[in-house]
This record gives C-alpha cells, sequence and structure tokens, in this order.
C-alpha cells in the first residue's frame, strides 16, 4: 500500500472503471437498476475477460494469448 494521499493504489481500478463507462455505460439507457446489472456482467464475463484486446498483452485478448503462451510451451 501506498501512503495517504497517494492515488497509485487505486489507478487500476479507475482505469477499469473509466473503460467500462466509456465503452458500455454511456452508450446505453437502462430501464432497471437489474437490467444493468445483468448488461454490465456480461460485459465483464464475456466481453473484457475473454475477448478485449490488452496492451499489455500485445494487444491480443486474453485467449489468444493464452493460446499462443501454451503453443509455445508445448513447442519446446
Amino acid at each position: 500500500m501506498s501512503g495517504s494521499e497517494n492515488c497509485f493504489d487505486n489507478a487500476p481500478m479507475e482505469s477499469f472503471w473509466g473503460i467500462i463507462k466509456q465503452e458500455l455505460i454511456n452508450h446505453r439507457h437502462y430501464r432497471t437498476r437489474q437490467e444493468a446489472i445483468e448488461d454490465i456482467t456480461e460485459y465483464i464475463e464475456i466481453f473484457y475477460n475473454r475477448q478485449r484486446r490488452k496492451a499489455k498483452l500485445g494487444y491480443l485478448s486474453p485467449v489468444a494469448y493464452a493460446r499462443k503462451y501454451y503453443a509455445g510451451l508445448v513447442v519446446s
């Protein structure tokens, strides 16, 4: 943990919520809280965690990165 008044610990979560707001929430209008919960959960579980390309993974999706990584292990 960083010292008081140091926001570095919060940076990854702030970035994550900023991405969700930019890519999903700001473009939709939800009629109910349950509708919002279902849509955001689907976005995180299906798209963000599995399909969305990440800069830290060489602009590959997590699934593609894992395939590439394990293919390299099998070949060796």
